[in-house]
């Protein structure tokens, strides 16, 4: 089991035991690899809830550029909500499995397909 895998592994036990999700692999799996190298970095691999910078780069980054989604409220609410889900508390979010969220949250898996 290579590196990937392994950290796949890990989103996945996050979106059960965390989150109270079973995932859907293949998606997971498409999100992980299109996330590319920050999976493997410390610090880019976990998002920052609390962060608005960070907040805005998921916003702008993912939400708008790659779901294709109107700038609009409804994009902090999601956001705001998959951060509410994972735990607040939580201090290590997956990039992953936050994107993960989101794309299911906005049924926007045709764009991993």
């Amino acid at each position: 089991m290579g590196k990937r895998d392994e950290l796949i592994a890990k989103y996945a036990d996050d979106l059960k035991n965390k989150c109270k999700m079973n995932a859907d692999m293949d998606l997971l799996t498409k999100v992980a690899i299109g996330c590319g190298p920050a999976i493997y970095d410390t610090d880019a691999s976990t998002v920052a809830g609390s962060d608005a910078s960070e907040i805005e780069t998921i916003k702008k980054n993912f939400l708008i550029k790659k779901l294709g989604l109107a700038e609009g409220v409804k994009l902090d609410e999601a956001i705001s909500a998959v951060v509410e889900t994972y735990g607040r508390s939580e201090r290590n979010k997956y990039r992953a499995v936050v994107y993960y969220m989101l794309t299911k949250h906005f049924g926007k898996e045709a764009v991993y397909k």
